[in-house]
Formats: C-alpha cells, structure tokens, sequence
C-alpha cells in the first residue's frame, strides 16, 4: 500500500469521529460541514462523500436533522447529535486519546533507536 492509500484509509477511518466533532460544537448543514474540514490539509472531504456519511449517521440514530430558512432564502437541512450520538462521540473520543497515547509513544521509541 503507498502513502497515498495509506492516508485515504485512514481519513475513511476517522471521517465519522471528525464529522460528530464538529456538529457536537454547533448543529451545521452539510456544506458548512464541508467548509469546516477543508480548512485541514488531511481532512477535506467532498458533499459526494459527507452525505452519505450524513444519512448513515441519521439512519443509524446518531444524528437528527431539522430545517431552517437561511438567509439567502432556501432552507436548509441542519444536523445535530442525539443522545446516542454523542455517547458514541465521548467513547470515540476516550478511544483516540488512548490511541493517541500508545502511537505517540511508538513514535518516540522510533526517534530514540
């Protein structure tokens, strides 16, 4: 597997974790979401991928949707969390700090030799 392939599954991994993140802070519509995570080089996604992601999510009792006018007058179709997602938010999170830690310390093992 080259880099490339390594990094595309690995943002396939964590893009479910980096998507509650983000709704978790402030209920988002799609494109905004969209917006969010292209600030970062590794995490940009396209709609193509987010909202299938979205309606899994939804579908899987995660997340509920509402809709709201927005103020260039279409409405748009909001997310926020349920109670079920964000408890698997808080364990997603409790994993990656562990995560975190165990790959971090490889990490230093590898500078040290």
């Amino acid at each position: 597997m080259d880099n490339f392939e390594w990094v595309a599954q690995l943002r396939r991994g964590i893009m479910e974790f980096c998507v509650l993140l983000l709704i978790n802070q402030k209920a988002c519509y799609g494109y905004e979401l969209v917006l969010s995570l292209e600030q970062f080089d590794y995490l940009s996604i396209t709609e193509g991928t987010l909202y299938p992601l979205l309606r899994r999510l939804q579908k899987e009792k995660k997340l509920e949707s509402y809709w709201l006018e927005s103020k260039g007058g279409h409405p748009r179709k909001y997310y926020k969390l349920t109670a079920l997602g964000l408890d698997v938010l808080n364990k997603m999170s409790s994993t990656w700090i562990e995560l975190s830690k165990e790959l971090n310390t490889l990490l230093v093992q590898r500078e040290e030799n």
